[in-house]
């Protein structure tokens, strides 16, 4: 069993992303196919309690703790450090070990491993606490919402889950703003969210689609683009092609922008006619998987009264097959469904929006494997 464990792990190790996430998928149905009906109802029913459980462990900082000690810590040791009693202290470091998102070492000593040092990074400390405060609540009210709604395809922002699940009637972003906390936790998972994948700046050929530049015309419109991480990385990538690089969104999330010499920002409202014409290229990433269709076709429908006539919208989202989705983008589709009425789009689903909206479709290029996250160059039909 080492011999072939040893085996598995190098080919992982030294293969790319597709190669890993193929031999991930591979394990996950090797296991599904010699688990009992027991082992089966053990793994799916205790989920919820393994988020819970990582929840009480950013609580205490017990991640932290383990993944900058170069030793072992006992559970007096951590109680020393959390003030939690040793009792439910070694409980609950147990559990985590358990899982594999600690490791023990002997009765009553722990230390880190490679799951432990992703808990320990502060935005995905963030990611467990908005999973778990924000979508839990709304995930936990989805099979009542939807025998209420007669199961119902959710069209409306304004009437999901969430709102539900915390009695509101405001939109899942609108409610965000009420509660800062829940804000912070988000805004803080997004800056680390798809850290070290691709991104589609390594898949579209910018250069040979940048014609007609001047330094007076605007280059790159990130719609949306909340801190400005695309918009810098562009700018970075490309710093001699000629043209403003410009990042739009609401004043209060331009207010934490990241700042850059040669990216400018500027208030914008998706929702209202686009004030920066005749750009080269549009580009939205991650905005369209937030709306339904009639939302998502107002916002196109603003972009493309700007366009000149050589100008090119890049819709920077997941690119969903029409068989056989991938269980990671199928789960972010189920989840833009409980708490935005919105969708992750299978490549059909995308043609169809595109076209309704007045515009065709010139190439799609993916640049994730299992997500699919894909760059789609569309232009008016």
């Amino acid at each position: 069993m080492e011999a072939l464990v040893e085996q598995v792990r190098s080919l992982a190790n030294n293969g790319d992303e597709k190669i890993r996430k193929s031999i991930l998928d591979t394990l996950q149905s090797l296991r599904n196919s010699i688990e009992t009906p027991d082992d089966t109802i053990q793994r799916f029913t205790f989920y919820n309690l393994q988020l819970a459980a990582l929840r009480v462990g950013v609580n205490l900082k017990l991640f932290n703790y383990l993944a900058e000690s170069e030793k072992p810590l006992t559970v007096a040791e951590l109680s020393g450090k959390t003030s939690a009693t040793p009792v439910f202290l070694g409980r609950i470091l147990r559990y985590l070990a358990s899982f594999g998102a600690i490791k023990e070492t002997e009765q009553d000593a722990f230390t880190h491993t490679n799951i432990t040092q992703t808990f320990a990074v502060s935005g995905f400390q963030a990611a467990v606490c908005h999973y778990f405060d924000t979508m839990g609540p709304a995930i936990q009210n989805l099979p009542e919402f939807l025998k209420e709604t007669n199961y119902a395809d959710p069209e409306n922002s304004a009437n999901t889950a969430l709102q539900k699940a915390f009695n509101t009637d405001q939109p899942a972003f609108f409610w965000l703003q009420t509660q800062p906390d829940k804000m912070g936790f988000f805004q803080e998972y997004l800056t680390v969210n798809r850290a070290g994948m691709p991104t589609f700046l390594d898949a579209y050929p910018i250069h040979e689609k940048a014609t007609g530049l001047s330094p007076e015309r605007t280059l790159f419109v990130d719609v949306g683009g909340g801190f400005g991480h695309q918009a810098i990385a562009f700018r970075e990538k490309y710093p001699d092609l000629e043209g403003r690089v410009i990042v739009q969104d609401l004043a209060p999330t331009l207010q934490h922008a990241l700042k850059h010499p040669k990216v400018e920002t500027i208030e914008q409202d998706f929702f209202q006619p686009q004030i920066i014409r005749g750009a080269k290229f549009y580009y939205l990433r991650n905005i369209f998987h937030d709306w339904p269709d009639d939302k998502s076709r107002a916002i196109l429908k603003n972009t493309i009264d700007a366009l000149a006539e050589d100008s090119v919208i890049l819709i920077d989202d997941m690119v969903l097959p029409n068989v056989g989705v991938h269980w990671q983008a199928a789960q972010l589709d189920v989840l833009m469904m409980t708490t935005l009425a919105a969708r992750e789009r299978t490549q059909d689903q995308w043609y169809k929006l595109l076209e309704s909206a007045g515009l065709k479709i010139n190439s799609i290029t993916t640049y994730t494997s299992s997500l699919k996250d894909s760059i789609i160059e569309a232009v008016p039909a």
